[in-house]
């Protein structure tokens, strides 16, 4: 019978294994964002926008809105109002742990403009009726990988 010590060796060594990710090479990057630009024009019109949430710790703006069709460079930075529906997480109670997901947002701009003090900044009010997720694992929107980081106060304007 082998020694306890090997046994536990060999558990944590899988726990610890078992548990990585492969981090995507940049030309893995480049193809699913390539891939991801190709399927936009694509996108049915309709009377929605495409929502990518943008978790950040200290920030309580949503993510970001486009309208189907249109380039993620042409998106905005939002403040959702939830006073119709409450944010996918926020729903759930699990705040940001939806960071990067994207949906298919129902509702409208308000035309008016919020105050989030954190950084200082003034967003596009988006009064949120219905969001139903399309991805957990869309291409990418940003050119840095830390971009996606939630500690990280850094919030870069897509592509």
């Amino acid at each position: 019978m082998k020694s306890p010590v090997v046994f536990v060796f060999c558990l944590a060594c899988a726990l610890l294994f078992g548990a990585c990710q492969t981090v995507p090479s940049r030309k893995q990057l480049e193809e699913a964002r390539r891939t991801m630009e190709e399927s936009i024009p694509r996108e049915p019109k309709g009377d929605y926008y495409v929502g990518r949430r943008y978790y950040k710790v200290d920030y309580k703006m949503w993510g970001y809105v486009r309208k189907p069709g249109e380039p993620w460079s042409d998106s905005r930075l939002v403040m959702f109002n939830e006073d119709i529906t409450l944010a996918p997480d926020r729903a759930e109670n699990t705040i940001g742990s939806d960071n990067g997901f994207e949906y298919k947002l129902t509702g409208q701009f308000s035309g008016k403009d919020v105050y989030e003090p954190a950084s200082n900044g003034i967003y596009p009010e988006f009064i949120l009726k219905k969001a139903e997720l399309l991805s957990k694992t869309p291409g990418p929107i940003f050119k840095s990988r830390k971009a996606l980081k939630p500690e990280a106060r850094y919030y870069p304007s897509p592509y």
